[in-house]
């Protein structure tokens, strides 16, 4: 009752009207989003370095393959911050107008310049380097969106991310992180990534609802260090690295019913986070464990 009561006062507020798209294109809805975006990456950039690179000295740049590292999942993350980050800048681009080549070619390329910009910083600094390997999954992402796009003017399959706290940062709080917002970006054991599918996109003739997903999760665990060092005196409990995958429902939320512009803007931006619901995990060292409720 809540929701509908809302979503009818905002439908019949000019508030609402300000996150309706333009129809055509407006100057100064693109300029508001060209100096927001400036402003985000700004401070996304001061946010990263006071976060990941102001305690470790500088050096050249240099490059370093580190693929084989944390089990491939800082690879999944750079492919979801990718898609997420230029999904938002194609809406954004819509909100303002543009029309669809300029959303897929100025907008959805947003995750893959900034964060190959981040790249670069990794190559300056002595403890990382700048990785091919994040690059490709960075150019993933993109062509995830784009692609999708192009095929289906829609997008059935969206990269989804949940997170759990774990025991692993109270040994390497340096590596994994001492704060929360830390482990979020820094634990890989707590982090868990997933390929949410509309049903009903790939049904539209069934009565499936819209909005349910089936959601294909990857995730890993027993990571204390970067090239999975087991070191006894860091962690004094022998832990075996192992890969999880897992089976759940989602929602999507883009796809829920309303005509406030205000809330499917909501709903576009928490689209990213995957819902916690009954989940099925399976790892071929530990077979089958169910989740009454995932995050």
């Amino acid at each position: 009752m809540f929701f509908f009561v809302f979503q009818s006062i905002l439908a019949q507020n000019s508030f609402d009207n300000f996150f309706k798209p333009s129809d055509s294109l407006n100057k100064k809805r693109q300029n508001s989003v060209f100096i927001t975006e400036a402003v985000l990456a700004s401070g996304a950039f001061i946010g990263l370095n006071q976060l990941w690179y102001a305690d470790y000295p500088r050096s050249n740049f240099h490059l370093i393959n580190d693929n084989s590292q944390w089990m491939q999942m800082d690879k999944v993350g750079h492919l979801y911050s990718s898609y997420h980050i230029g999904r938002l800048g194609a809406e954004a681009l819509n909100w303002g107008g543009a029309n669809q080549n300029k959303q897929l070619i100025y907008g959805s390329s947003l995750g893959f310049v900034f964060l190959t910009a981040v790249e670069v910083l990794d190559g300056f600094s002595e403890e990382w380097g700048a990785s091919m390997g994040d690059v490709a999954a960075n150019a993933s992402g993109t062509a995830l969106f784009v692609s999708q796009e192009l095929i289906w003017k829609e997008q059935r399959i969206i990269p989804k991310f949940s997170f759990h706290t774990t025991q692993y940062p109270n040994y390497r709080p340096d590596l994994l992180g001492s704060s929360i917002q830390e482990q979020m970006l820094k634990d890989y054991n707590g982090q868990t990534y997933w390929f949410s599918v509309n049903l009903h996109s790939f049904a539209k003739k069934s009565k499936i609802p819209k909005w349910l997903n089936v959601a294909l999760g990857y995730g890993a665990e027993g990571m204390i260090g970067e090239n999975g060092e087991q070191n006894a005196l860091i962690f004094p409990i022998k832990k075996e690295k192992y890969r999880q995958f897992y089976l759940s429902l989602d929602l999507n939320l883009t796809k829920i019913n309303t005509k406030s512009h205000f809330l499917k803007t909501i709903f576009s931006v928490l689209n990213a986070v995957k819902i916690p619901a009954p989940t099925l995990e399976y790892s071929p060292q530990r077979g089958f464990k169910f989740y009454a409720l995932y995050f």
